[in-house]
């Protein structure tokens, strides 16, 4: 069965602005959302007061807003992150109707987390649901929330950054293949991190979750840096190589693992495939041949 997939786009258009609408208008959706009032009275006067055809800017404010869309590209539902200081609050829903029974929820919440943690750098991320929601209560547990506090009338759960860094570092999540990352990779990816030269909340959050080895041990088939593999994206086959940003040059094939591509295939393996948002669209990725690996090749200084 393949596994439910959700990326999160941060552009909003007037088109996602008048779904949201046709979604907070089914109760079924709103019945249990904490602040759908406030998120209908908020897209009302978005809509209303500009003819822009992105309103990006007026959903981002006190938080951000995120449209939640399936491998299919479809949006189905939203994600808002809700700054509270060191916390963050997540509020979420899967709008699509038809789309619900599908587990489509827990991955967003995780989807959510990478972006509250990795991209936010909040100390713990919250959410309020209410007691009868038990559909939601379940996706958060199996997301790894904890529950901190409960009333007639609300329930809090939480989950603080390291928590989270701990269930991604023992694969308690399982949303893709296991990659591997050498030692002496990780250690130069985590300097770049630090430094965050460009988007790395993708990147950081693979690294987190990689199964680190010795250069000498990682297998041979496996895109480690400074790999050149073939590539099967959708229906197109090319040849990629994974470099560091300053060695980017993606017309000869060279892309930065801070890439959106680069960040993806780093640490798979000969036959892995994966679906990545790639320059605004989900493409579907297979690792389908590696035709240099400097750790193979004997190039440890690479």
């Amino acid at each position: 069965m393949t596994k439910p997939f959700i990326s999160l786009c941060p552009e909003i258009t007037r088109a996602h602005a008048l779904k949201l609408m046709d979604w907070l208008e089914d109760d079924r959706v709103t019945c249990y959302l904490s602040d759908s009032r406030d998120v209908s009275r908020s897209i009302e006067h978005a809509i209303d007061r500009t003819q822009l055809p992105i309103l990006t800017h007026l959903f981002n404010r006190d938080g951000r807003f995120f449209m939640a869309y399936d491998r299919h590209d479809d949006p189905v539902g939203f994600v808002r992150l809700i700054n509270n200081g060191a916390e963050c609050e997540i509020v979420l829903a899967i709008g699509d109707s038809e789309k619900w029974g599908r587990n489509l929820g827990t991955r967003t919440i995780r989807e959510g987390m990478k972006l509250a943690f990795l991209d936010m750098r909040a100390g713990k991320l919250i959410a309020k649901i209410h007691p009868d929601n038990q559909r939601s209560q379940k996706a958060f547990l199996r997301s790894g929330f904890e529950l901190e506090s409960e009333t007639p009338t609300m329930t809090s759960w939480a989950m603080t950054a390291g928590r989270y860094l701990q269930l991604l570092r023992e694969d308690a999540f399982r949303d893709a293949p296991g990659i591997y990352i050498t030692e002496m990779d990780k250690a130069k990816l985590d300097n770049l991190i630090a430094l965050e030269e460009g988007p790395v909340a993708q990147l950081e959050h693979e690294l987190e979750r990689a199964i680190v080895v010795e250069p000498d041990q990682v297998p041979s088939t496996v895109v480690t840096m400074n790999t050149r593999a073939l590539v099967q994206l959708d229906d197109e086959e090319i040849e990629v190589a994974v470099v560091y940003p300053e060695d980017a040059n993606s017309s000869a094939g060279k892309h930065s693992v801070c890439s959106d591509l680069g960040a993806a295939i780093l640490g798979y393996q000969e036959g892995d495939a994966i679906d990545w948002r790639i320059a605004g669209r989900t493409r579907q990725i297979e690792i389908r041949k590696v035709l240099y690996q400097p750790e193979a090749a004997g190039d440890f200084h690479l």
